[in-house]
């Protein structure tokens, strides 16, 4: 079992507890209230930036993988999601092209975005006009603060049974993810900036000199045509 700090433990145990809580035993709020908060996510801000925190466990609740790093947000269509431990790794959406590069292997892999964000629930972190079309209200409930909004994807291709997104205080606090394996991955955001300017540069991807890439990226000329 990975080792993990404090707060990697309350997140973790957090996972564990949405992936055994069945949603009849807590009070449900309306699902306009709930569902408000998702369309402030998905469709009100402009901008995000902060950090996360990320625990990936298995059906048996034992902790596969824990990593931490900055998130950038730019609606619609650009994020930047960059692992800073235990390795740094990239993930760059600049609305035509998702670039994963791994910083230790000098390797980038490089795919059109649509291709690869299609009906997960990154459609979501884009921002999409019609990011929500993918997804269909499964309750919400409060749990420790934190009023958690189910979704479930109307195509379950893209490997995920269910998303859970919780709020405090009407913000996107954190981000459950259960796949088709019986995995759960749990994002926890902390420090976040909304609607703040954030540089175009964040977005594009520049490949250092002596990095192998691997892929072929969409042309310039589909971007209108890109679903994020």
């Amino acid at each position: 079992m990975a080792r993990i700090g404090a707060s990697g433990v309350a997140a973790a145990a957090l996972a564990v507890g949405l992936s055994a809580v069945p949603a009849a035993s807590i009070a449900e709020p309306e699902k306009a209230s709930a569902m408000a908060l998702v369309e402030s996510f998905v469709g009100g801000i402009t901008s995000l930036s902060g950090s996360f925190e990320q625990v990936v466990i298995d059906a048996s609740g034992e902790v596969l993988e824990t990593s931490s790093g900055t998130v950038e947000i730019r609606r619609p269509g650009r994020f930047r999601w960059v692992y800073l431990e235990p390795y740094e790794q990239w993930l760059v959406a600049d609305g035509l092209n998702v670039w994963s590069y791994d910083v230790d292997l000098a390797q980038v892999t490089v795919k059109p975005q649509a291709e690869v964000l299609s009906k997960t629930p990154a459609t979501l972190l884009g921002g999409s006009g019609g990011a929500l079309d993918d997804f269909r209200y499964d309750g919400s409930y409060d749990e420790a603060g934190i009023t958690w909004v189910r979704l479930k994807p109307v195509d379950t291709g893209g490997g995920f049974s269910r998303v859970e997104l919780g709020f405090v205080d009407g913000v996107i606090d954190r981000m459950a993810f259960f796949d088709n394996l019986e995995q759960t991955t749990l994002v926890a955001l902390a420090d976040l900036v909304i609607d703040a300017p954030l540089a175009e540069g964040a977005f594009v991807f520049a490949i250092p000199d002596g990095v192998e890439v691997v892929g072929t990226p969409a042309p310039e000329k589909s971007r209108d045509r890109s679903s994020l």
